[in-house]
């Protein structure tokens, strides 16, 4: 009998991807539905060939979701879903009241760094929001 232990020998990198593979965690990119610092979740297309992959990288599982049933419908995240356009008008309305306590009469330019912080934390929360009322009448899950 034989104490030496077996050692299994390398396997060869594949004829389709010779080297290392490339580093799993995308780091210094942003979401591909929301823009946000990525942390680790990914999605590729695995009907094409390693070496013609296209890799996408999210924030959350939430928006990895999402883009994979867009993708699954052919939908590019850069067009304006159904959803997404009837979450527009609450946009604008906030938008406008916040506008309101600013200053019609004042440029974007004229703003100052706090007021235009403001007043993107109010569209961007008032997007989210409403994409999430949405999302709850139809049934469907939370995209953001």
């Amino acid at each position: 009998m034989s104490h030496v232990a077996q050692i299994v020998s390398p396997s060869a990198s594949p004829a389709d991807r010779p080297g290392f593979d490339r580093v799993w965690h995308p780091r210094g990119t942003l979401c591909a539905v929301c823009t946000s610092r990525t942390r680790g979740f990914g999605w590729f297309d695995p009907k094409k060939p390693r070496s013609k992959r296209t890799y996408r990288w999210f924030c959350s599982l939430q928006c990895q979701s999402a883009f994979t049933r867009k993708a699954k419908k052919g939908l590019k995240m850069a067009e304006i879903t159904e959803e997404e356009a009837m979450a527009m008008p609450a946009v604008m309305r906030a938008v406008g009241r916040k506008l309101d306590d600013i200053g019609w009469d004042r440029t974007f330019a004229d703003l100052t760094e706090y007021q235009m912080h403001a007043l993107l934390v109010v569209a961007i929360d008032t997007f989210r929001n409403e994409m999430f009322e949405i999302n709850a009448e139809f049934g469907g899950g939370v995209p953001f």
